[in-house]
């Protein structure tokens, strides 16, 4: 997985952390929960707020 997956890093995510809210997840956090998925495997310098912002709002659709 790199950071343009967004949707299988979002399905992954409510996998990880079923019952948490990803709007209350700080992007430092999410950052770090990216990182430490199974099969992830991508630079983390290559992460930006847009692409944080983007997964955390699929995680919130996928979990809905």
């Amino acid at each position: 997985m790199r950071w343009t997956d967004v949707r299988e890093i979002a399905i992954a995510l409510a996998e990880r952390h079923p019952g948490v809210d990803p709007l209350q997840v700080r992007f430092t956090d999410l950052h770090r929960w990216v990182r430490e998925l199974p099969g992830f495997d991508d630079d983390p310098a290559r992460s930006n707020e847009k692409i944080l912002e983007a997964i955390q709002m699929t995680w919130l659709d996928e979990r809905d």
